[in-house]
């Protein structure tokens, strides 16, 4: 058996799968019902193992497996909180800034995160691009030449087959203005065996710069498999980004991410955003106010290199985009005069003589 078959039979699906694999007792099942008609429920053996506890305090567990607070949907809640459909110019394509486009070929992933700001939109197979549907979206990047950068989401772009996502690949290096293809990812962290020789080779087959962004919340994910094919890309010219989302009981604590950042940094992966939780509903159980998330920012600022350092950004909901919200350490009393504060929140006066 291959190693993905492998990964795919052992995967947990489904309220009746929760139960059969003790991740939950069987009288929570009759609620859970009600959570799985609204969101999917998918969590791979790779995952199990990465739970060092059956239990909601567990920070890997409480990120996969499913709660009944996701039924309480607050009225500030939306189904597209970063407005992908406001920005969707054929289907597949969001493009929000000038220079760069998301490409979704695909709506499913190998496991549903209970906080994900595409809930209501991943975990459809019927959704993904049919060929005349993907031709139609190669149309669209082909004739905006402001587009430097294709960003393959989803869902997850590393469900697709290594052909499939070679030949995705091959389409995008024959257009001249893009210089950069990015694939956002959580397969690499909870399923490595899928990386590999043959994906590397796909690609690679576009000829152009490619990024590999994976989603991590917690160094609990930073396996020794997972370390071993963060290496492999990274050994073949692939650089690695990371995303990673500032959740209650699970990261909402400098510690934890000091030593999440450091880990992803000695594997070669470049902490890029932290990013505050987006308003999908039923997630409001996760939720970490801004000025915690600037609290932790700023501990961060002396306990870890700049290296480590992620920005810590907020998507506007409506599609208004991302900004830093990190923490303010320069205020201007007087003109050319300035009151700076350190990590340890410590304020100090400086003149700027320019």
């Amino acid at each position: 058996m291959k190693p993905r078959d492998r990964a795919n039979a052992k995967a947990v699906t489904g309220t009746a799968g929760l139960v059969e694999a003790g991740l939950v007792p069987p009288d929570a099942a009759l609620e859970l019902r009600a959570v799985e008609e609204n969101f999917r429920i998918r969590i791979p053996a790779h995952v199990r193992e990465q739970m060092q506890a059956v239990s909601p305090e567990d920070p890997v567990f409480r990120q996969y497996v499913p709660d009944v607070r996701e039924l309480d949907h607050r009225p500030e809640e939306m189904d597209d909180p970063i407005g992908d459909g406001v920005f969707e110019k054929v289907k597949g394509i969001t493009h929000r800034y000038p220079d760069r486009v998301l490409l979704k070929p695909t709506h499913t992933c190998q496991v549903y995160c209970r906080f994900c700001f595409r809930r209501e939109k991943v975990g459809h197979p019927e959704e993904a691009l049919s060929a005349d549907e993907l031709e139609a979206a190669f149309d669209y990047i082909r004739a905006n030449e402001a587009i430097f950068e294709v960003i393959l989401t989803g869902g997850d772009p590393l469900v697709l087959s290594d052909r499939r996502l070679g030949d995705i690949m091959d389409r995008l290096g024959t257009i001249p203005h893009l210089g950069v293809i990015r694939l956002h990812t959580r397969v690499p962290l909870v399923e490595p065996d899928r990386v590999g020789a043959a994906l590397v080779a796909a690609l690679k087959r576009a000829g152009k710069a490619v990024d590999v962004t994976i989603h991590i919340n917690h160094p609990a994910e930073l396996t020794e498999p997972v370390k071993a094919g963060l290496a492999l890309l990274a050994d073949n010219g692939i650089p690695l980004l990371s995303q990673t989302v500032l959740l209650k009981g699970v990261n909402d604590d400098a510690t934890v991410l000091a030593a999440l950042f450091r880990g992803l940094v000695a594997n070669r992966v470049k902490p890029y955003y932290l990013h505050h939780l987006d308003k999908a509903r039923g997630v409001s159980h996760f939720r970490v106010p801004i000025a915690r998330g600037q609290e932790i920012m700023r501990e961060l600022r002396g306990r870890v290199s700049g290296i480590c350092q992620p920005t810590y950004v907020l998507d506007i909901p409506g599609g208004h985009g991302k900004v830093p919200i990190g923490p303010d350490f320069l205020r201007e009393p007087a003109k050319g005069y300035y009151q700076v504060t350190d990590y340890l929140g410590k304020k100090h006066e400086y003149r700027d003589d320019g």
